[in-house]
Parts: C-alpha cells; structure tokens; sequence
C-alpha cells in the first residue's frame, strides 16, 4: 500500500468507529451484537494501525499528511501520521480492545450504551493522535471527555452515592477547567501567530516569546490532563471511583494522548528549545516524588496504583524534558510500557476486586493459594513497573537513566533510582496484603448483599454472595453498609479450586505477557522508538506532511 493511499484513508480512524457507534445505538440492547461489531471495529483499526507501524519500519520513518476536504495546507483538517504517531494509536488500540473484554467479562458492560461510549472514545483518541492542528486538538480531546463522562457515571458504584457523585463532580470540573484553559492557550496562539495548524507554528515559539507564552498556557493544561505535579491531586480522588474496568480503560487514554500532545507540540512549535528545559526537569522529578510518597499512606488496591500513575508519568515526561535523540527514545519507549503495564495492574487487581468484592490491602489475603494465575500475572507487571529485569519497565528504566546521565541531570537520575525502590516497596505491598499473607476477610456464605473489607473501603464495590464463594478462612468479617461488624462462620468444604474464571483472568495475562515480551524483544521496540525520536528530534518531514497540499 502507497503512502499516499495510507494517507486518504487516515480519517477511516475517526469515522468508523463513529459511524459504527451511531448504528449500534439503533440496534437497541442486544449486548452480544454490540460486543461482536465492537471487537470487530477495534480489531480492524488495530489491523491498520499496527501496518502504519510496519510501513514507517521499512521505510525507516517519514511521515503521511491528508487534508481532509481538501482544502487548501493551513485551512484543512490535517491529518497526519509518523512512527509515533503509529505506536500510539497501535497501543491505545490493542488496550481498548483489551479493556472491553475485561468490561464484558466484570459485567460493568452491561448496558445498551456501553459499546456506542466506548467507540465514541476511540474516536477522540485516534482523532486527536492524528491531528495536526491545536484547535482540532482540543475539538477531539472534548469528543473523547463526553463519553467518559457517560462511562464514568455509567460504571460507578450505585450502592454508594456519595463517593460516586464526589468522583465524578471532581472528574467532570476538572476537565471542564482544563479545557478552558487549553482553549484560551489556543486563542493566544491564534492572536499571536495568526494560526494554530502546528506545521504553521513549527518552530515559532523558538524565535518569538509572545507566541512562546500563548504555546505555554496550552502545555500547562495538557500537563493538568496528565496530572503533573502540582496538578495532579485529582487523578487519585476520579479513577477509583468507577468501576475497575473503566479505570483500567481510561489509564491507558486520557493521560497518555495528553502526553503525546506534550512531546509533540514541544517538538515542532518550540523545536527543542533548550531554554526552558529545566522547568520540565524539575516539575517531572517532583511528579515522581510527590506520587510514590502519596501512595505509601494508601490501603487500597487502586489508589495505590493510581498514585503510581502519577510517579510513572513523570519518568515518561522525563524525556521531553531531556530532548535529546536518547531521551526522546526512552521517553517513548517507557510511554508504550507503561500503558500495557498498568492496564495489567488495574486489571490483575481489578478481577480480585470484582470477584471478591474488595480492594482493601488486608482485607483479603493468600489469594495467590487459589488464584495462582492472577497472582503471577500481577507479580510480572508490579516486578516491570518497579524496572526489575528481563520485563520492559527495566529496560525502559535503563535507557532513560543513560539518557539523562548523557544529558548531565545526575538529580534526575538519583531520583529515578529512589522512586523505583519506593516502587517496589509499594508492589510488594500490594503482593503481601493481598496475595501472599492470610487476610482477616472474606465474602461471606450466606446470601445477600455486602461490603467485604476488614478496615472499610470507600471504594468498595457491592457484591451478592452464595455459598459457593465462601473463602478459605473458617471466618469471615462483614462490614455492612451501617458499619455493623457481623462474624459468618464458613463452610471449608464449599471452597472451590479458583474463583477467578477464565475470561476475567485473561485481560491481565494477555498484557502481563506482552510486558515479557516487551523486555525480552526490547531491541525491536527501541530501534521503533527511536525512528519515532528521530521524527521528534527533527520535526521536518511531519511538517512538510502537514503542509502539503
């Protein structure tokens, strides 16, 4: 396939699943239809992307451009693609497909509108990767946010209002703030610059201060999106709140297109511009640190691995911030790790949640006895998000620490080396508290409708229990929805070889082994990275595809 049939058909990442998403809203709720051409549109995607991928590998980089409509470079919607730009939407692809099984399989996909939400968030996603242009940028990221809003509201926990309706508040407030503020960046640059198509701009905000400030205003609301300290408060407080589905779902998307949007406007409008590099040095040094001390105090599963989020972002951002071809390949490397990695986390953790009904660290322990499946797959991603070797987060640890001892940040690397032992230290947290030592909780074996948890979760998710889900503990504490502590003797006899089913298991394993595979086949997705760095590094080729006509 030519380059120039690749670029036409470009737009087919936003239109189809858009398409498809408005014809299942007709079909009504036939939930196995919507799952079937759900999968089947994502894995067409997937398809295509994953050959964009293939095409920039032969041809050792470059970049594709369409002017949707036609219209003259500078006035039409461009939509362009590079190596980066095909990793991202690969990824994000494989995770969205991943995520919906993982959604089908906890039964949090079982409403009419699920499958049309999620393709509608595909949508702003793939159009937002591929956009060329700041104001599409934001029309994209909007398209993207009203469906999470749905799925957001959709997927929470019913059974406790409170924290669902404080979630969501939070969710919803802060987006709309930052998308304010992004677009008053976008009217700065407009003012200033007299455009906001990023092959226009290439390079501007390195000659021109004005233009400098208005490019400033819109990174700081991209950096409030992916949570950068000090802005970053809100991610542990929303994602919890859902269902771990959904949470699982939006850590591999919202953050990370932000994230992209951060490494790509700082590489064509500001082209590297070194001046200002040490802001992004030390915001993203204390964006790990504020991040794995704010999980220490933690007791759950998912604000744990939240909090790790934010840490884990500053290691990505980390590399814009050096600019160097080294740092730029690390930085996209351990972007494409982190997204596989902790979607493994929330699911792993998440099918514990679902299937026992808690994520409180102690409330449940000695899972890894009958659920050994799901503890592995949880201890290859916690050991790869720590950066132990042979899985990806080591190598993508490694080369960014070589990267920013090339670069003369020593403090960076101190601070990488300290986190990732404070990381550890929280995944083994995790490992102990729920996989390894014997808990003091469990679901119970008489029928009815409880929280399980030893020390009350707040985001606790309620579960009907039957016999046939009583624990291996003779006891079990139920905290019940008034706080009254009840002790339910339980029948050892009933207690199944695993609880766990297949179909929720897999989502975990799928990507705990892609995190294998990642680090033992390391070479091929840094010499991938590094074609994508080099399209940053010299954003020449992107901005003539933008510009063409």
């Amino acid at each position: 396939m030519s380059a120039s049939t690749i670029g036409i058909l470009l737009p087919l990442f936003v239109g189809l699943p858009l398409l498809v998403a408005g014809i299942l809203i007709c079909t009504g709720h036939r939930l196995r239809l919507h799952a079937v051409v759900t999968m089947l549109t994502m894995l067409t995607m997937l398809a295509g992307a994953m050959y964009i991928v293939y095409h920039f590998w032969t041809t050792d980089g470059g970049a594709i451009g369409h002017q949707v409509g036609h219209w003259p470079a500078g006035i039409a919607i461009p939509f362009v693609a590079d190596m980066f730009t095909a990793l991202m939407l690969s990824v994000t692809l494989l995770l969205t497909v991943v995520s919906i099984w993982f959604a089908h399989a906890s039964q949090a996909a079982n409403s009419k509108y699920f499958a049309p939400l999620v393709l509608v968030l595909s949508t702003g996603v793939n159009g937002a990767l591929l956009t060329a242009d700041l104001f599409n940028l934001f029309v994209f990221l909007e398209v993207m946010l009203l469906p999470s809003y749905g799925l957001y509201v959709l997927s929470a926990n019913r059974k406790l209002p409170v924290r669902r309706t404080h979630g969501a508040r939070l969710y919803v407030t802060l987006n709309l703030f930052t998308s304010t503020l992004y677009m008053a960046g976008v009217g700065f640059l407009y003012g200033t610059a007299g455009s906001v198509n990023i092959g226009v701009l290439a390079e501007q905000a390195k000659h021109d201060s004005t233009v400098a400030l208005a490019g400033a205003v819109t990174i700081f609301a991209l950096c409030i999106k992916a949570s950068v300290v000090p802005v970053h408060g809100w991610l542990a407080r929303a994602y919890p709140a859902t269902s771990p589905a959904v949470t699982a779902l939006f850590s591999g998307l919202h953050t990370k297109v932000a994230i992209y949007a951060i490494y790509r406007i700082y590489a064509v409008v500001y082209d590297g511009d070194t001046r200002f590099l040490w802001i992004g040095v030390v915001l993203f040094s204390l964006t790990m640190l504020i991040g794995v001390f704010g999980a220490v105090g933690e007791k759950t599963t998912r604000t744990i691995l939240t909090f790790h989020m934010v840490s884990q972002i500053g290691y990505i951002l980390l590399g814009v911030a050096l600019f160097t071809e080294l740092g730029l390949t690390a930085g996209i490397f351990y972007l494409l790790h982190h997204m596989i990695v902790k979607a493994a986390l929330f699911m792993a953790t998440g099918a514990v949640e679902v299937r026992y009904g808690t994520g409180v660290i102690g409330a449940l322990g000695g899972i890894s006895r009958t659920e050994p499946v799901i503890a592995v797959a949880f201890m290859i991603a916690a050991l790869s998000l720590a950066g132990i070797p042979p899985f990806s987060g080591f190598v993508a640890k490694f080369m960014l620490i070589v990267g920013a001892v090339e670069a003369g940040e020593i403090a960076a690397v101190v601070v990488m080396l300290f986190v990732s032992l404070i990381t550890l230290l929280s995944m083994l947290k995790i490992w102990t508290g729920m996989f390894w030592e014997k808990g003091s909780g469990g679901p119970a074996t008489k029928s009815g409708t409880i929280i399980t948890s030893q020390t009350r979760d707040p985001y606790a998710q309620e579960v009907s229990y039957t016999p046939e889900l009583a624990t291996e503990a003779t006891r079990a504490q139920v905290t019940t929805l008034t706080g009254t502590q009840t002790i339910v003797e339980a029948d050892e006899a009933t207690v199944p070889a695993r609880r766990i089913n297949f179909a929720l298991a897999a989502p975990a394993v799928t990507l705990s082994l892609i995190t294998v595979a990642f680090g033992l086949g390391g070479q091929f997705l840094l010499s991938l990275s590094g074609i994508a760095a080099e399209g940053l590094y010299d954003a020449t080729e992107y901005v003539q595809a933008v510009l063409q006509p």
